[in-house]
C-alpha cells in the first residue's frame, strides 16, 4: 500500500501489556525510562563468570517464557476492554451478547507472535496458543516472527497493514525474550556486549549493548471498531516502513541509507512531513558502528530539523530484548506521547562529535508532540520504522 492510497481503516492501539526488568505494566517502565533508572545487574540466572561482560536487565523471578507472554496478552486484552470467555470455552448460543464496551469473544483475532528462533520456539508458541485459544476471540497463534531484532516491529507493521487494508478489524501482536546462556555467550563472543557493563547509546566511549528480558503485547484494531465499542485509544499507528541494507551479515550500511528508507516509507505512508515529528526512540544499541549509521540515517531524513528533534534510546534503561525489543520500545513511545514526557538517554559520558543529535539527557523532557518514531535494526541489515501518533 503506497502512502498516497487512502487506507480502508486507521489502525490504533487499544491495549498494552508489559513485563520487563523495570517491573510489571507500562507504568513502572515509563517511570524507569523517564528518569534513567537502569535495570542492569550482575547475571545470577546462569554462570557468566567466564564472560567479558556479566550484566543484563533481568526479571528477578522469571516465569517460563510462554506463561510470561500469555500474561501480558491477558493484560493487553483487559485494557482493550475485550470480553474473555471463562476457562477458554465457547460462548453459549443462548448467552447474552456482549455490550458495546466489549468485543465478542467469538470474533476471530489473529495473534502475531515474535520469538527467538531456536529448538524451543515451537514449544513456547504452543504454550501461548494453549493459554489464549478461545479467549478474547483469539483462535491461537496465527503467525510466528523470528527475524531477530526487528521481529516484533515487522509483526506490528503487518498488523497495521492488515487493518488498513480492511482485511481484519482487530489483531493481537505479542513478543517475548528471556536472556539465556546460549544467546548471552554468542553476543559476548562476538564482542557485541558493552565491556564496561553499561549501555551508552550515542555516547562517547560506548562499547556495545546489554541484553534484557521482556514480554509485551498490544491490541491493534481499526479506529472505527474501537469507537463503536467504546474502547480506549492509546495511540494511532500512523505509518510504518521496512527495508533491507543488503550490505553485511552483521554491520549496518555505514551511511544509514537502509534505515533512512524505512523511516521515509513510514512518513510517506502517513503523509507526514519530517518537521512534524517531535521525538525518535532510536534503535541505539550502544554499538560504535550502528549508532553512527543510525545518526547518519536520521540526518538523511530530517536534515536541519534534526538539530531540534529530541532523540533517545530506551534500551539504555531496559536493555536489548532482541525479538521483543521493537514491541517494548513501541510501548515506551506510546507512553511518551500520552504522558508528554520524553525518555532519558541513559549511560551518557559525553558527546560524540560525529553524531550531532539532540539527545534527551539528565531527566525527562516535556513535549506536546503529535508524532514520534520508534526504530529498530537487526543483524543482516533489516530495518523497521513505526510512526506513532497521539491518540
Amino acid at each position: 500500500m503506497s502512502g498516497n492510497v487512502p487506507p480502508a481503516a486507521r489502525p490504533v492501539i487499544t491495549g498494552l501489556g508489559v513485563l520487563s526488568a523495570c517491573g510489571s505494566g507500562p507504568g513502572p517502565l515509563a517511570a524507569a525510562v523517564n528518569h534513567g533508572r537502569t535495570g542492569f545487574a550482575e547475571v545470577r540466572r546462569f554462570d557468566a563468570t567466564g564472560r567479558r561482560t556479566r550484566r543484563a536487565a533481568l526479571l528477578p523471578d522469571p516465569l517460563p517464557l510462554g506463561d510470561a507472554v500469555a500474561g501480558v496478552i491477558a493484560d493487553a486484552c483487559r485494557q482493550a476492554a475485550l470480553d474473555a470467555v471463562p476457562d477458554g470455552g465457547s460462548r453459549s448460543p443462548d448467552a447474552e451478547p456482549p455490550d458495546a464496551g466489549t468485543a465478542a469473544a467469538g470474533t476471530p483475532m489473529p495473534l502475531l507472535l515474535a520469538l527467538h528462533s531456536d529448538l524451543r520456539t515451537q514449544k513456547v508458541a504452543a504454550r501461548v496458543a494453549e493459554a489464549v485459544a478461545g479467549r478474547w476471540g483469539v483462535p491461537g497463534v496465527t503467525r510466528v516472527y523470528t527475524g531477530a531484532c526487528v521481529a516484533a516491529g515487522t509483526a506490528v507493521a503487518d498488523a497495521a497493514a492488515l487493518i488498513a487494508s480492511g482485511r481484519h478489524t482487530r489483531l493481537l501482536v505479542a513478543a517475548g525474550h528471556l536472556v539465556e546462556p546460549g544467546v548471552f555467550a554468542a553476543f559476548d563472543a562476538g564482542r557485541a556486549l558493552a565491556r564496561d557493563g553499561e549501555l551508552r547509546p550515542f555516547s562517547a566511549g560506548r562499547t556495545g549493548t546489554l541484553l534484557g528480558d521482556a514480554a509485551v503485547a498490544v491490541v491493534v484494531e481499526a479506529e472505527s471498531a474501537a469507537e463503536r465499542r467504546g474502547a480506549p485509544v492509546l495511540a494511532r499507528l500512523a505509518g510504518w516502513g521496512r527495508s533491507g541494507d543488503a550490505y553485511h551479515v552483521c554491520r549496518p550500511v555505514p551511511d544509514g541509507e537502509g534505515l533512512a528508507r524505512a523511516v521515509g516509507s513510514a512518513l510517506a505512508r502517513a503523509g507526514v512531513d519530517p518537521t512534524e515529528v517531535g521525538y525518535v526512540n532510536a534503535n541505539g544499541t550502544g554499538s560504535p558502528l550502528a549508532d553512527r549509521a543510525e545518526a547518519l540515517a536520521l540526518r538523511r531524513v530530517f536534515g536541519r530539523h534534526l538539530e531540534q528533534l529530541p532523540v533517545s534510546s530506551s534500551k539504555s534503561v531496559h536493555g536489548h530484548a532482541l525479538e521483543a525489543s521493537a514491541l517494548l520500545e513501541l510501548a515506551v513511545t506510546v507512553r511518551a506521547l500520552r504522558d508528554g514526557l520524553l525518555p532519558v538517554n541513559a549511560g551518557w559520558l559525553g558527546p560524540d562529535p560525529d553524531l550531532g543529535l539532540d539527545l534527551v539527557l539528565d531527566g525527562p523532557r516535556e513535549s506536546a508532540t503529535r508524532y514520534a518514531l520508534s526504530l529498530n535494526s537487526a543483524f543482516g541489515g533489516a530495518n523497521t520504522a513505526l510512526l506513532v501518533a497521539a491518540g
